[in-house]
């Protein structure tokens, strides 16, 4: 019976992971996938009021937006992503989009109506209009356009103030340009197709009907006319402050690096989890399986955009995923070798593991919220990837796999087989209650200095490099445009740089290597600048570009978001761990958050490695990770503390003691844990998109001091600050219910 299960259980756990990774390339397809995964466009408009005199308001700005989703619904693009951002900016993404420059057209292209007088003074704009224009005719019989009144009051008081002046002319007009535009300049050519001016008409009387747009149009300029003030008769105007042309070639590629990437990063996470905890590991395997499906099934059912970062959060958050698996099995062999039975042992390390887990991956995902909030574009897809990978983490390998090994362990096919169960050998089971600690001359605090002097040394290295030679801050940071050529030539090199001249184009820094060639420029292009410049890109060279603008507006408000993120994140992980600690533990973990920071900052100054939006993304993932990694050993000294010593330490050199001891117990998790979630983050380096180099660069350097942080910084402080906690005189309570004892002179002193 029992071998009967354990076959079952197990054909049931390969018939699942087979079904999985089956179906798994389909979902994977049906997944919507960003521009930067299949080429495409997008933009950024600050979107104003069409009078400078009046304020824009929440109802402006969502008409826009319907206007916008209008205007998109003609290109054809199945999975437009339209977004609000703040109080007056609307962002704009089109993935698959095969001509930017149509797109770009299309959008722009305001559409907007207005009637203005004789003088060009502004009367009313198209919030009068309800319903949508229609193909009519007029009087004649010739082509013509019929819009419906919804204000008839404003629409009557307006007319009624027009017949009064002395050319009472109303005249309305399609993209009114205050620059070029006067009627009295298109006076002869008011209504023909060339002119924004659409229609002019003598106003004899005040009235409240609808009205007909009429001229010498032909029917199809009618319909076409009819289109596109149904696509959209703004009440707001468009102005383009950030943009980016990602060519299909590009898309493509990184999708399938990125893919391949994470494919190849995956099988190295299992095989390494078997190969350690043998039947344990497969059952971890077989998590981290179902932890894949199940996040990407996630993320299709809420319709969710993939974009590189997204990618990277979802393999980032294997390595989250087998944390949970190690620290569990960590405190399974602990029992195991002090003798308890394979049973007792798993219902032990279930619990004593549980709370750490939950607590590593709560200080994560309050990151991954923030990230949501404060991010934009790119960022926020990554934190919407990030918390879905925590969720999912928590339910499979918290639950699923849990449940999964209690099944095989009350199989009782592993009581007397510790070493293919979990990877622990016989020869080490010792029948002592006491648990045993690993490394054991591993003595961390009395090497303390020298710890914090290296990292001092650090410091002083990378901020007198900084102060001396600045950092590489991209685009994101620096304002102005990034031009990306894929595949570039020595002899494209200097073509592309010619003609960057010859426009008068102020190169600030160039990049050449075999795979691309990335030039910033500190002029901010505008969309005609774009649109010329891929053209004799594509034309003279056959050459296909990536194209980032990035305006003064928009980078002060990037820098302002990630100063906001950090120092959000930092409160809110500061409040969750002085809630279940202790505040002397938020102290220490956020120091030793800042020190990661700080060391990848520096780091990147050094190597002159480009920062860009997504590296503010990498430093919020390394704070998730770092207070994971951090919480895990704050969790087992405040399980020492309280089991070994009752909460109650006089003695600062049991302090060390406890020290050492709670380092040593989590030695071989936290470093198992740091090569699982590094080998993905390794193999997209390598293997991945160049998209998300620098991301990974940044998880790679933020992960190793995140790791040497959580051993020697946080621990070390925290050891300081409990020190002085201890060592203070306990004031008596004054409330104190206990009798004290009266002293009388003379009688007992």
């Amino acid at each position: 019976m029992k071998k009967r299960n354990f076959i079952i259980g197990t054909i049931i756990v390969l018939i699942i992971s087979f079904i999985c990774c089956y179906f798994i390339s389909p979902l994977i397809n049906k997944i919507n996938f960003g521009l930067d995964l299949q080429g495409g466009f997008e933009v950024l408009y600050e979107v104003e009021p069409l009078n400078s005199e009046d304020e824009l308001t929440s109802d402006m700005l969502y008409s826009t937006y319907k206007a916008i989703l209008k205007r998109i619904d003609v290109l054809g693009v199945s999975e437009p992503e339209i977004t609000i951002e703040g109080d007056n900016r609307i962002r704009i993404k089109l993935a698959g989009i095969t001509n930017a420059n149509d797109a770009r057209n299309t959008i722009s292209s305001t559409a907007v109506l207005s009637f203005r007088d004789y003088n060009d003074n502004l009367l009313m704009t198209s919030d009068i209009l309800g319903g949508e224009a229609r193909v009519s005719q007029d009087e004649y019989g010739h082509p013509a356009v019929s819009l419906k009144i919804k204000d008839t009051d404003t629409f009557y008081e307006v007319t009624k103030k027009v017949k009064n002046m002395t050319n009472n002319v109303m005249v309305i007009w399609l993209d009114y340009d205050e620059n070029s535009d006067s009627y009295k300049k298109e006076i002869n050519t008011c209504g023909n197709s060339n002119s924004h001016c659409l229609s002019a008409a003598r106003v004899d009387r005040a009235f409240a009907s609808d009205v007909i747009i009429q001229g010498n149009f032909t029917k199809e300029e009618v319909t076409s006319l009819v289109e596109l003030i149904n696509s959209g008769a703004l009440p707001t105007k468009l102005n383009e402050i950030s943009s980016r042309t990602v060519e299909a070639s590009f898309g493509v590629n990184s999708l399938e690096k990125t893919l391949t990437a994470g494919v190849i990063g995956i099988i190295c996470v299992i095989v390494l989890m078997i190969c350690i905890y043998r039947f344990s590991g497969f059952i971890a395997s077989f998590g981290l399986i179902l932890y894949t499906f199940i996040s990407f099934g996630v993320f299709y059912l809420i319709d969710g955009v993939l974009t590189l970062p997204g990618i990277a959060a979802m393999l980032l958050g294997i390595g989250m995923a087998v944390d949970a698996n190690v620290i569990c099995f960590e405190r399974i062999k602990e029992n195991l070798l002090i003798g308890k039975s394979l049973s007792e042992s798993y219902e032990i390390g279930n619990k004593s593991s549980f709370t750490s887990i939950i607590d590593a991956n709560v200080t994560t995902i309050i990151a991954a919220i923030i990230m949501f909030i404060l991010g934009e574009s790119s960022v926020k897809g990554f934190a919407t990837m990030l918390i879905i990978t925590i969720i999912t983490t928590i339910v499979i390998m918290v639950y699923v796999v849990k449940y999964l090994l209690k099944f095989f362990v009350k199989t009782h096919i592993f009581d007397d087989k510790p070493t293919l169960f979990i990877g622990i050998n016989k020869n080490r089971i010792k029948k002592d209650k006491n648990i045993r600690i690993p490394f054991e001359k591993l003595d961390v605090v009395k090497h303390k200095i020298k710890f914090i002097s290296l990292t001092l040394v650090l410091l002083v290295v990378g901020l007198t490099i900084f102060l001396t030679t600045g950092a590489n801050y991209g685009v994101d940071f620096s304002g102005g445009t990034s031009i990306t050529i894929n595949n570039p030539s020595k002899q494209n090199k200097e073509n592309v740089t010619n003609i960057l001249n010859d426009k008068s184009y102020n190169i600030e820094k160039t990049s050449y290597n075999e795979k691309e060639m990335t030039i910033i420029i500190s002029d901010v292009l505008t969309k005609e600048d774009i649109t010329s410049l891929t053209n004799d890109l594509k034309e003279t060279y056959n050459l296909d570009s990536d194209i980032y603008v990035v305006s003064k507006v928009v980078k002060q408000e990037l820098i302002k978001n990630a100063i906001k993120s950090l120092i959000f994140a930092s409160i809110g992980i500061i409040i969750y761990i002085a809630i279940r600690f202790r505040f002397n533990y938020a102290i220490s973990g956020i120091v030793a958050l800042i020190h990661d920071v700080v060391m990848t900052f520096l780091f990147f100054s050094a190597f002159k490695i480009q920062i860009d939006s997504i590296f503010i993304a990498a430093i919020l993932t390394i704070i998730g990770y770092s207070i994971n990694d951090t919480i895990v050993t704050f969790d087992i000294i405040r399980e020492n503390y309280k089991n070994k010593y009752k909460n109650n330490i006089s003695n600062p050199n049991d302090l060390d003691n406890l020290v050492n001891i709670s380092i040593r117990r989590t030695l071989t998790r936290t470093m198992l844990t740091t090569i699982t979630t590094i080998i993905p983050v390794i193999i997209l380096l390598f293997f991945g998109s160049r998209e998300i180099t620098t991301f990974n660069i940044a998880l790679l350097v933020g992960f190793i001091a995140g790791t040497y942080s959580s051993i020697f910084i946080s621990n070390m402080l925290w050891l300081f600050l409990e020190k002085k906690r201890i060592s203070k005189p306990v004031k008596p309570d004054e409330d104190d219910d206990e009798i004290q004892e009266l002293k009388v002179r003379g009688i007992n002193c």
